[in-house]
């Protein structure tokens, strides 16, 4: 081989002498169990899966067995996959015919959301033309060799029929089994860590994907499965919390749809909103810290990518808690918008910025402008007097309907740190309606009665909206006290006295 010689082009290219395969190590599985994932943003990333692949319906179940936690799977009625889909799809880096309006992005979503928290991922899945049939990565394995298992098809029929209200003739599952995060739950706790996580998953489901939980036809539900009985232990329907849900504006003439030109892009359209001052409505204060949730919410097919920030165009203030901008990312590739792995943020070029300073709305006005007003409408909030406050309440839990309890966080401030109070139909004395159990916070309904609000219908977890709703607005304050004085245990026995001959007498009629 003759010795190399540089050319006069030396700085600008590199000579080479042939190349290599270097597939990645089975090590390589072991990177996707630190890519970040928050246990919300990897459950979203298996629902974007399950829109890619046409669901209408969407259930999250954790499975439990007594005060031990299981399993999670996500299950689907989507278009399903056969072998050499579901080979592909549990390949890392795997899929690469992603369509234009796809969700789903790099290829890795489902086994680095996944592996981020479980030991164990089992995909199982079905179409119209193909049986059940499943895959299963074990971290262990996968980092020695790169080994995926192939799932009995006993087993996978079998799990397909425990779901086959959701799946009929096609769809999938996805299972985590060894859940880092189920391991650390103590002893007696497990009914305290399945609210607090469900909570935060429903605000997460809720805001990320509120444009597709506004249509009718998209569910996503979560639910408590025993997984001995398969009863239902609870069952939560996911609504959709829009960032820009406000009833009136904070300022007239909003919101004005700017235009920015940016270099590399073209022509991008920034939707300006201005909330109203002291909002209670979740989708304002709910979703985390104001400083947080000001700015940019950026959507890429619909699928909110970004839930606020400024993206360096400038630094989060007090004054501007009231401005968010909606932004959907263009449908080409271009140079200027990156989305991360993770779909939880999208990084710019100076490009943006730049284009910012030159947008415009149909009128004239100008961006900076928008910011002028926003930050306006807020100091002139601040100096008005300021408005009565609710009184703060324990919040609902179980046996409350979830649209229920989003109004009911909407309209009344919630005491932090509190076990939530639930309801529960049992069995009580006649003369008894309901009866309070300060140490569970349970509130108890007499099983007698229930009959009363059903119309003959079986009676379901979040039945009788009416009756549990006036309950627990009567008797929040009961629970909030250190000690029952004797005027709240005379009103209790009212309360009693009055409902239970209200349901008597419609019984009678």
């Amino acid at each position: 081989m003759p010795p190399y010689q540089p050319s006069a082009d030396w700085q600008y290219e590199i000579p080479t002498t042939g190349s290599k395969r270097l597939p990645p190590a089975p090590r390589y599985v072991e990177s996707l169990t630190h890519q970040g994932y928050g246990f919300e943003a990897a459950i979203a990333d298996l629902v974007d899966n399950s829109i890619d692949a046409g669901a209408r319906n969407v259930v999250i179940s954790f499975l439990r067995d007594e005060d031990r936690l299981v399993s999670l799977l996500v299950v689907d009625d989507g278009s399903g996959m056969n072998d050499e889909a579901l080979d592909t799809a549990m390949t890392v880096g795997g899929r690469q015919d992603y369509g234009a309006q796809a969700l789903g992005h790099f290829g890795a979503g489902l086994k680095a959301a996944s592996l981020s928290h479980a030991d164990s991922l089992t995909v199982i899945s079905r179409t119209k033309r193909s049986p059940s049939t499943g895959r299963r990565w074990l971290t262990a394995r996968a980092q020695a060799d790169f080994t995926c298992d192939i799932v009995d098809p006993g087993y996978c029929q079998d799990l397909v029929d425990r779901y086959d209200g959701l799946i009929e003739w096609h769809g999938t599952i996805v299972r985590w089994d060894r859940v880092r995060a189920f391991d650390t739950v103590t002893a007696g706790q497990a009914d305290r860590y399945l609210n607090d996580a469900i909570e935060k998953l429903e605000t997460h489901l809720g805001l990320h994907l509120h444009r597709f939980l506004a249509d009718e036809h998209f569910n996503v539900d979560i639910v408590v499965e025993d997984v001995t009985t398969k009863d239902e232990l609870d069952h939560r329907g996911v609504e959709p919390i829009d960032p820009f849900g406000y009833r009136i504006p904070g300022r007239a003439g909003y919101p004005r749809t700017y235009t920015a030109p940016v270099e590399g892009v073209g022509e991008v359209a920034l939707t300006a909103h201005i909330w109203p001052p002291k909002s209670p409505l979740v989708s304002f204060r709910g979703i985390g810290s104001l400083a947080d949730r000001q700015g940019f919410y950026i959507y890429r097919n619909n699928r909110l990518v970004q839930a606020g920030g400024w993206n360096s165009t400038r630094s989060a203030e007090g004054h501007l808690a009231l401005a968010r901008i909606a932004i959907d990312l263009p449908a080409e590739p271009n140079d200027v918008f990156s989305l991360t792995v993770k779909k939880d943020g999208v990084t710019v070029t100076p490009a943006f910025a730049r284009g910012l300073e030159q947008a415009t709305d149909a009128a004239g006005h100008t961006f900076a402008e928008y910011v002028q007003e926003a930050q306006a409408t807020y100091r002139e909030a601040a100096k008005r007097a300021s408005e009565p406050q609710r009184k703060a309440v324990i919040p609902a839990g179980k046996g409350l309907d979830p649209r229920l309890k989003r109004t009911l966080r909407d309209e009344l401030p919630e005491l932090e740190g509190e076990d939530p109070l639930t309801f529960r139909w049992d069995t009580l004395p006649s003369e008894l309606f309901f009866e309070l159990d300060r140490d569970e916070r349970v509130i108890k309904l007499n099983k007698e009665y229930r009959q009363v609000f059903n119309g003959g219908r079986r009676g379901g977890l979040n039945d009788a909206p009416v009756v549990k709703s006036m309950l627990y607005l009567m008797v929040n304050e009961i629970f909030q006290k250190e000690r029952v004085r004797a005027v709240h245990t005379d009103n209790v026995a009212l309360w009693n006295s009055v409902l239970v001959e209200a349901a008597r007498c419609e019984l009678a009629r």
